[in-house]
């Protein structure tokens, strides 16, 4: 039997290809392709949670891959339909999220990686959404470093798209590239599973299972009918020109300046450096040259326009006009705006996007500069205030030191790396401030100190690839281990050209080696009694859940993850269920 990895090479090999694919539904009576599928998505946060019945990632076991496929052989297998819960958004509204069943979710990643492995390497490369080695960085770096001199820019949102993608469109779309009839069966079941919510039923008629795991590849494929128009039709008609002609009252201006310069000298030639300055080497409105570039992530996308406005208006519209006739779906009319570059900001992926202009430093003209926007570092700010005042967190204040310490700095680790692109990026020095401040109230509260008492117990420097840094920093001392250590603070906010995005660890973690969960649940073996048959997986949320309640005597079970550092513990059946049960392990073995 051919491994997971095989077949997706194979699948690729024909995407990179252009060929056809058939027999794909076969594929899905491979168990290796359920364990890649369960390995990448066991640990997700979600996989806990219960959709429509009990099931969930725990209780994961080779029977169930079994069972799945035994159903797929047979054709029977059926969709359950999501839970439907509403998740807050900041204006007020809510954004519907569904939440699969256990099984449905195993399934889904299995087609999402076939369909992957075929249609990526015929995706555009201005598409940068939820695509591997691609995201929001890497779109917003091709547009500072490919769009100079843009002029307009085009930002565009498309007015409810996950819920409103046509599925015979989709449908139509993914049959011509892929003749199997019982694989397109399989996903239109899953298109029109439904969902329930309060325990109502409702059909879906249209859009991609919401909180499903293949939706944003689905619609990456009904996208990028969207992607080949703009980049196969528009950007070649309004293309035109090698270059911009050379402006002609800057050329007489410079023969003027370099005969009175000659004659003169330097200094009676002060007015004429001051006006050469203000006008531009090339035309900037020079009818033979246009340029225009395309980028998009999920259903936002940004075009750049060197050409007259009133082309910039036509091409909106037809967009707006392909949306509609070959995709069914609108432009969002409050969100899709034609901006000027210089005069003006675009906002994209939370970001500020303008073309840089100044009289002194020419050589920055026509330049793309990435801002944060000042609003947005205000809104983060006002997550740590009330009433204009930095103030503590209730929900913060029974945690341990280390532990306040440590989630103040992954939120500030994050905002910096999401915006390590800005020229601005010193703003979020005042994001910083606030939420030191907070953090400090936290713990004054906590220990029912003063501010400054914290401060001066935690204040401390740390080395950085940039130079020392002031920062906070909580050391917590074990016996026969290395400390603990968090710092807040130390991150460098000055401005890199050529960032590179990491995000490094608070502390380092060893290498702890034995096999992985794939290679333990394949070998179907209880890691408690040694029993063979009817091996599962048992999993938990988080490793501090091993406390089991507060008890002195921890059970074998609780003691042999936690040795090992594990989320997860390969049991028998009946060892799992008197796990659950709170029984005893009479079949324990040291």
């Amino acid at each position: 039997m051919r491994t997971a990895e095989t077949i997706l090479n194979i699948i690729q090999d024909r995407g990179k290809r252009g060929l056809h694919l058939e027999d794909v539904y076969r594929q899905l009576f491979n168990p290796d392709l359920y364990l890649r599928a369960y390995g990448r998505i066991y640990s997700n946060d979600g996989a806990m949670t219960k959709g429509m019945t009990e099931e969930t990632v725990d209780g994961m076991s080779m029977r169930k891959i079994q069972r799945i496929i035994e159903a797929l052989r047979f054709e029977r297998y059926q969709w359950t339909p999501a839970r439907r819960v509403n998740i807050p958004k900041k204006d007020g509204r809510t954004r519907p999220l569904g939440i699969p069943a256990w099984s449905d979710k195993l399934l889904q990643e299995v087609m999402r990686s076939i369909l992957e492995a075929y249609y990526e390497p015929q995706f555009s490369n201005s598409s940068h959404g939820f695509r591997p080695k691609r995201g929001c960085h890497t779109a917003l770096t091709t547009v500072r470093r490919l769009w100079s001199g843009t002029k307009w820019f085009i930002e565009g949102d498309i007015k409810g798209c996950f819920d409103n993608i046509d599925h015979e469109i989709l449908l139509s779309i993914i049959r011509e590239r892929i003749h199997d009839n019982r694989f397109l069966k399989l996903l239109e079941g899953l298109l029109k599973a439904g969902y329930c919510e309060q325990w109502n039923f409702n059909p879906t008629f249209s859009g991609t299972p919401q909180g499903g795991i293949i939706s944003p590849l689905l619609a990456n494929i009904y996208l990028d009918r969207l992607d080949k128009f703009i980049v196969g039709r528009l950007v070649p008609e309004f293309t035109r020109g090698r270059e911009r002609r050379f402006n002609p009252v800057y050329n007489r201006l410079n023969v003027r300046y370099n005969e009175k310069l000659r004659r003169k000298g330097w200094k009676a030639t002060k007015e004429m450096r001051e006006l050469r300055r203000t006008l531009p080497t090339k035309l900037t409105d020079d009818p033979l040259f246009r340029r225009l570039k395309y980028v998009r992530y999920a259903d936002d996308f940004l075009l750049g326009f060197q050409g007259p406005k009133a082309e910039a208006i036509e091409i909106k519209e037809r967009i707006r006009a392909f949306l509609k006739e070959n995709l069914k779906l609108e432009l969002s009319e409050e969100k899709t705006l034609i901006t000027h570059a210089t005069n003006d900001v675009a906002r994209f992926l939370g970001y500020e996007i303008t073309n840089q202009f100044s009289l002194h430093t020419r050589k920055v003209n026509g330049r793309i500069a990435l801002r944060v926007p000042a609003d947005v570092v205000n809104e983060k700010c006002n997550r740590y205030m009330v009433k204009g005042k930095p103030t503590h967190r209730n929900e913060l204040v029974f945690a341990s030191d280390y532990e306040i310490v440590m989630r103040y700095q992954q939120e500030l680790r994050g905002y910096v790396q999401y915006y390590i692109l800005a020229q601005n990026l010193c703003w979020l020095s005042k994001l910083q401030w606030f939420m030191s401040s907070s953090m400090l109230r936290t713990l004054a509260r906590k220990h029912k100190t003063s501010i400054r008492t914290e401060q001066r117990r935690l204040e401390s420097t740390r080395q950085t690839p940039s130079g020392p840094r002031r920062c906070f920093k909580i050391t917590v001392e074990r016996e026969g281990k290395k400390p603990l250590v968090s710092y807040f603070g130390g991150l460098s906010l000055s401005y890199k050209k050529n960032a590179i995005i990491e995000d490094r660890p608070l502390q380092s973690i060893a290498f702890r080696p034995g096999p992985d969960i794939l290679v333990r649940l394949a070998a179907e073996l209880c890691e408690l009694c040694g029993s063979e048959q009817n091996v599962e997986v048992h999993h938990i949320r988080k490793l501090k859940d091993l406390k089991f309640n507060g008890r002195k005597e921890r059970p074998l079970w609780v003691r042999y993850m936690a040795a090992r550092q594990r989320k997860t513990l390969v049991l028998c059946a009946s060892c799992h269920d008197d796990l659950h049960a709170g029984k005893p392990l009479n079949r324990q073995t040291a």
